[in-house]
């Protein structure tokens, strides 16, 4: 698959893959106040962030995305696929090119974050070579303030 820079014109679609995933993911797993904050203006406008920076990668069309990977720091920052994506090996092509950008950046031990719950995506990262350095408590925004659960911390040598 041909993984690209996402350009400003992929971000709605982008944003909707964010949005359906992470709830997808997530919902049963934190209050009705953060799924409230983590709506579509949240995922557009981190999107755009991302993106401006040169963080963001993708495969699919502007209309049809089919993930995406963003990087930040030392961090694999965010990876989802779409539905109709998944066993294809688009997940793991996607990992593996955002590992060698922070690499190029001359990172040594990458690192990412995943919700304790979501054992479906730590088993991927399990298969693709992150250990498992912990769990502790994360804050995730919410309206009104901050809600806390378990997240691990997964760690990669490059």
């Amino acid at each position: 698959m041909t993984l690209r820079p996402a350009t400003p014109e992929d971000l709605p679609a982008l944003a909707r893959l964010w949005q359906e995933g992470w709830h997808e993911a997530h919902a049963a797993h934190v209050p009705p106040e953060v799924l409230t904050f983590r709506a579509a203006p949240y995922f557009a406008e981190r999107l755009r962030l991302m993106q401006a920076e040169g963080l963001l990668r993708m495969a699919g069309t502007a209309e049809a995305p089919l993930g995406f990977c963003a990087i930040e720091g030392e961090e694999i920052d965010q990876l989802y696929v779409s539905p109709a994506a998944r066993g294809t090996g688009l997940a793991s092509e996607l990992l593996h090119d955002g590992e060698a950008r922070l690499a190029a950046t001359g990172v040594q031990e990458a690192r990412l974050l995943c919700m304790a719950e979501n054992t479906r995506a730590a088993r991927f990262y399990g298969r693709e070579g992150w250990r498992d350095a912990g769990t502790a408590p994360h804050e995730l925004k919410k309206l009104g303030g901050t809600f806390t659960l378990p997240v691990t911390t997964f760690r990669k040598s490059l």
